[in-house]
């Protein structure tokens, strides 16, 4: 295409309405960007919430602050606020609301399309899943007793959730002593997975992960498919301090700065055929400390 296209959100493509706000979308080209209009008293974990039914805003956003205030936390904690003139971006695991009396206006750049509406029923999308568990969970809450290693635990998760964020992943479920979560590529998710290692041994806990490319179904806030079970039994297959890979995320994440090892076909449990996996190492070839 050539020339100018001139689009302005007096008629906008699309508004999304809900309580104390809208947001009008516009598409030029690949971008689509919305100008959003809060009212004081609004609030994401309040108004918005409801409807797309997750614990916190999972969307990556930035965008600019044309009038107003606004306050952003973060999963960690950390508050921070926003006002006129400001460019902010802002990581998946957020609350949001507006501060003071007046209205919160802003035009936002990233994160939008799908934003505040609910998840279609059956909607697939090709997401990469992360899946992680603690080595020898049982025998070491034996040995340290319910409440140390309920703290242990607690210490862990705390940190696997920091992580996530800061590869902005998305948490969709907590399995007994593991995570499941998905990413836009498997590039973070290998990321994130080395990290929880490192973080888990600093902890003195051995972690083990698998991670798969692939088309799941949205259900609710969970997902499902064949893609699911398969990436939960490339992390079976996995040993302590291990990440395993399937072959799709491999090759999707070539570039990535770490060393595939080539662990040979497998049959997984309750999957048909071998599958081809691969164990992941940093590119000095040692799994990090």
């Amino acid at each position: 295409m050539s020339g100018i296209v001139i689009k302005s959100h007096r008629a906008p493509d699309e508004t999304v309405r809900f309580e104390r706000g809208f947001s009008e979308l516009v598409t030029v080209g690949p971008l689509t960007i919305s100008r959003e209009v809060l009212e004081p008293g609004w609030r994401w974990s309040t108004h918005v919430k409801p409807i797309v039914r997750t614990e916190r805003c999972e969307f990556h956003h930035v965008a600019l602050v044309i009038s107003g205030r606004m306050a952003i936390e973060s999963r960690d904690g950390e508050l921070r606020e926003v006002g006129a003139g400001d460019v902010y971006d802002v990581a998946p695991g957020h609350d949001a609301w507006v501060v003071g009396d007046e209205p919160f206006v802003e035009a936002t750049f990233q994160g939008i399309a799908g934003w505040a509406k609910a998840p279609d029923a059956g909607e697939r999308i090709l997401t990469t899943m992360l899946f992680t568990d603690i080595i020898g969970s049982t025998v070491l809450a034996e040995r340290l007793g319910d409440r140390p290693w309920k703290q242990l635990l607690t210490s862990h998760r705390e940190d696997v959730r920091s992580l996530l964020e800061r590869h902005r992943g998305r948490e969709i479920d907590t399995t007994g002593d593991g995570f499941l979560a998905i990413f836009d590529g498997p590039a973070r998710a290998i990321a994130c997975a080395l990290a929880i290692h490192a973080s888990a041994r600093n902890l003195g806990i051995e972690t083990r992960a698998g991670i798969h490319t692939g088309e799941v179904e949205l259900a609710d806030r969970d997902i499902r498919g064949l893609a699911v079970h398969l990436a939960a039994r490339i992390m079976d297959a996995a040993g302590p301090g291990e990440v395993f890979v399937s072959s799709t995320s491999r090759e999707l994440a070539s570039g990535a700065g770490v060393e595939f090892l080539d662990r040979g076909t497998r049959l997984l449990k309750g999957i048909s055929g071998e599958r081809q996996l691969y164990e992941v190492r940093t590119s000095d070839g040692a799994t990090p400390d």
